[in-house]
């Protein structure tokens, strides 16, 4: 016998038809806005032809923009992980030490993939409440006096967490003890959502991907490089070819890629930083910093606590929240799922059934801000999770001021 339940409702495990929209409210991937989506539907172009070359042209600028630097950017036909991958073998040779800090699961995963490429790595101990410490990384190189640490690499905004770091301050601290290290940063959930300065901050590598700030389906990987960065890109050791920068900054300067690129990811990119360099930078990164606040009093009306410890720390994109004892946060998800047709971030690693993630970043705005916190109230009430009622109340309390 055939099922008359749609695909999606397969994928979901609903019971029954759902009417209205699906909320898609974990911290990546985000929800794909309309003029995104249409610009995905363009005919599939000749990548080696002059329209395919004005595309990517024209696609690097503006990302360029919104990495908010002059030099390099790569685009990779991948996850953020092969982003990361990349920034470590275009840098670094077989031994060489990383300095890196557990703030979350991200940045555990990182950690475990340079191991795994022959690093060895200086991995800082964290309670994935707090951000990266600046004092620690200045302390930790100023006893490098051998120099052997050559690169920090940190996570921006620990999508795990909801925690961001503080990585113009760190840059400060590395430069305070002209320590020669590279500094790579992860902005997989930052990128397009809260302010990042590549150049201004002197970063070397940038990591980020399609799936979140920038609004787009998952498959697409980044890098934004420093001069620093591809001078030391000439003598890292790593093996390295699918991932190497070399061919894709020679081909990318005439437009082209040294293999087959995303050519559809790539009208939606473009697409996409059009969009946010339409609002400008400025006015985006407020947006979240809003929305953001608006879910923290949401949460704290709840009676409910916070993951992230640091208000300077706070994330603009996502929101961790801490269930009550005797309460598994994956039971509250499933229902919220089941009842109202809404996806909320799982515990990752540790967090594991201690936290669920609310989501706010991408092409999102105040009603839908508003809907989504109404789901988490009522899924909170249905699950018998104890707690305040009025959490909407006062967001939208705030929303309105």
């Amino acid at each position: 016998m055939t099922s008359n339940k749609t695909r999606g409702q397969r994928e979901r495990g609903d019971a029954d038809v759902k009417s209205g929209r699906h909320f898609l409210q974990i911290p990546g991937p985000t929800n794909v806005p309309d003029r995104v989506l249409r610009a995905l539907a363009q005919p599939t172009i000749d990548h080696r032809g002059p329209a395919f070359a004005s595309l990517a042209r024209e696609t690097i600028a503006g990302l360029q923009r919104v990495f908010q630097t002059t030099g390099a950017v790569v685009i990779y036909p991948s996850s953020g992980t092969g982003a990361w991958e990349a920034a470590l073998v275009n840098t670094l040779s077989s031994g060489d030490r990383v300095l890196m800090v557990e703030t979350g699961h991200f940045a555990t995963l990182w950690r475990d993939m340079a191991v795994r490429l022959g690093l060895k790595v200086d991995f800082e101990p964290g309670d994935w409440r707090h951000g990266v410490d600046p004092a620690l990384v200045e302390a930790r190189l100023k006893d490098d006096r051998a120099r052997a640490i050559k690169a920090v690499a940190i996570v921006h905004n620990e999508t795990s967490t909801g925690v961001t770091s503080r990585v113009a301050e760190i840059r400060r601290r590395i430069d305070s003890v002209r320590h020669p290290a590279l500094l790579l940063v992860d902005t997989i959930s930052s990128l397009g959502s809260i302010e990042y300065r590549h150049a201004e901050w002197g970063v070397d590598v940038t990591v980020s991907g399609s799936q979140k700030g920038l609004m787009l389906p998952p498959g697409l990987g980044f890098n934004a490089i420093s001069d620093k960065a591809i001078a030391a890109s000439k003598s890292a050791g790593l093996p390295r070819a699918y991932w190497d920068w070399a061919p894709m900054i020679k081909d990318g300067a005439s437009g082209f890629f040294p293999y087959t690129p995303a050519t559809n990811l790539l009208y939606g990119l473009r697409e996409a930083a059009a969009m946010l360099l339409e609002q400008g930078l400025p006015a985006v990164f407020a947006r979240h910093c809003r929305h953001a606040e608006a879910t923290r009093r949401a949460v704290r009306a709840w009676g409910l606590e916070l993951l992230c410890l640091n208000p300077d720390e706070y994330s603009s994109t996502v929101t961790a929240v801490l269930m009550p004892d005797g309460h598994d946060a994956d039971v509250f998800r499933k229902i919220v799922l089941e009842r109202f047709d809404m996806s909320l971030g799982t515990g990752l690693g540790t967090l594991k059934g201690r936290v669920f993630r609310i989501g706010h970043l991408g092409d999102f705005n105040d009603l839908m801000l508003a809907g989504t916190l109404s789901g988490v109230e009522m899924g909170l009430a249905a699950a018998g999770v104890p707690f305040t009622r009025g959490g909407v109340t006062a967001a939208l309390e705030f929303l309105a001021s």
